[in-house]
């Protein structure tokens, strides 16, 4: 992508704009992400360099990174042998505490 060209849509169809020209794009570039609720990426030298996300897309990714996170946190405090039948008790408690947050 030319880096004078603006907002382009990449093969995958994720719109892009690079950074020398970012600033010129910026608002169109966000209600883009806003209002289209597609992710995009700014790029730097033809390569994808960052991504705008809308928040919706921001607010799963961050619910499902704090799921892990319970998950984890039950499992290893299990030890092997219980795993198998405490680790859903647990993991449910885990997983309420990081809700509460």
């Amino acid at each position: 992508m030319a880096a004078d060209q603006g907002i382009q849509i990449a093969d995958d169809g994720t719109p892009e704009v690079s950074m020398t020209s970012a600033r010129a794009h910026l608002t169109a570039f966000v209600r883009g992400v806003r209002w289209g609720k597609k992710v995009s990426a700014f790029t730097e030298r033809g390569e994808r360099t960052a991504y705008v996300v809308p928040t919706e897309y921001f607010d799963r990714a961050e619910s499902a990174l704090r799921k892990a996170a319970a998950f984890d946190a039950a499992l290893s405090e299990l030890p092997a042998a219980e795993r198998p039948q405490k680790f859903l008790e647990l993991y449910v408690k885990k997983l309420a505490a990081f809700d509460d947050d």
